[in-house]
Order: structure tokens, then C-alpha cells, then sequence
């Protein structure tokens, strides 16, 4: 008998606690946003999608995950998969700045098909950028610097990038 007065009481109170909504803030500071890439002309095809999400400490920091992928192929001369991740790090001393540092890691696959000679490449690509931006709202423009760059193993073709950062 006590042993059902024990398991009876607690679904009652299980039950009783379930019903009440719990609230959390961290997803009101969660911010999602990314990057879509399409470029194509003769013989050439490329895609890239980059989603992301960035969790905002308060108007000043913020911190943030992203992934990566990407596509190429060049006909008749090789093909690319390109897979990973990052790691960024957002800091604005004043709203209409934004200092960003943000590393990201690569798996790079080439394949290449010059109908001489038949080679692969696999590696990683590691890219530590620093930059800065003007931010407006949502969306922030602005120049970033790779300081790991690598001229023959980065998959960006000079280390310095423009970007457009929107995240909602």
C-alpha cells in the first residue's frame, strides 16, 4: 500500500511539473544567419552553403558555430567537395563597428581529370581570419585577412576577403 502511495504521488507531481512552462533566454540570443554561393559559366559549376548561428552575449560579444560546403567542378579538369566547420567571435566597441576573428577547418577533395593524368588531393585547410565591418541592423559589411593563408593549400584564391554578414 505505501508503495503505491510513493509511485502515485510521484506521477502526480511528475505530471504536475510537466504541465508548467519553462522559459529559457539563450534561444532569444541565438542568431541564425549563413552564406549561399552559386557561380557557373563554360564548363564551370560552383555552390557553396555555409548556414550559421551566432549566440549574442549582450549588444557587444558575441559567439558562434557555422559549417560549410561546397561543390566545383570544372569540366573535363577537376572537381572539388569541400566540408567543415568554424568557430567566430564577434566583438562591436560601438554599435556601428564590428570586429570579428573567426577560424575555420576544411576538408578539401580534388579530384583532377586533364585526360593526360588521373590525380587526386585530399587535406585539411585550416583559415584564421581577423576583419572588421560596418554593421547596419542586421546585416554587416566589411574586409577579413587570413593569417594562415597558404597560396597552395587555401581554398580562397588571395588572403584578403570582402564579406556580407546577415544574421536574424
Amino acid at each position: 500500500m505505501k508503495q503505491k502511495i510513493i509511485i502515485g504521488f510521484l506521477l502526480i507531481t511528475t505530471f504536475s511539473f510537466s504541465q508548467q512552462k519553462y522559459t529559457s533566454d539563450f534561444w532569444q540570443n541565438v542568431r541564425f544567419g549563413g552564406g549561399i554561393g552559386l557561380s557557373f559559366g563554360d564548363g564551370f559549376f560552383s555552390g557553396t552553403l555555409a548556414p550559421s548561428a551566432i549566440y549574442e552575449f549582450n549588444n557587444q560579444f558575441g559567439l558562434g558555430l557555422g559549417l560549410n560546403g561546397t561543390i566545383n567542378n570544372q569540366k573535363d579538369v577537376y572537381k572539388s567537395t569541400i566540408l567543415g566547420g568554424s568557430l567566430i567571435g564577434l566583438f562591436s566597441p560601438i554599435n556601428e563597428l564590428q570586429l570579428s576573428a573567426e577560424f575555420e577547418q576544411l576538408n578539401v577533395n580534388r579530384r583532377y581529370d586533364t585526360r593526360l593524368n588521373l590525380a587526386t588531393d585530399n587535406y585539411w585547410s585550416p583559415a584564421l581570419f581577423v576583419g572588421a565591418g560596418y554593421r547596419n541592423g542586421n546585416i554587416t559589411f566589411g574586409i577579413r585577412y587570413d593569417i594562415l593563408y597558404d597560396t597552395q593549400k587555401s581554398i580562397y584564391a588571395d588572403p584578403w576577403a570582402p564579406f556580407v554578414r546577415f544574421y536574424f
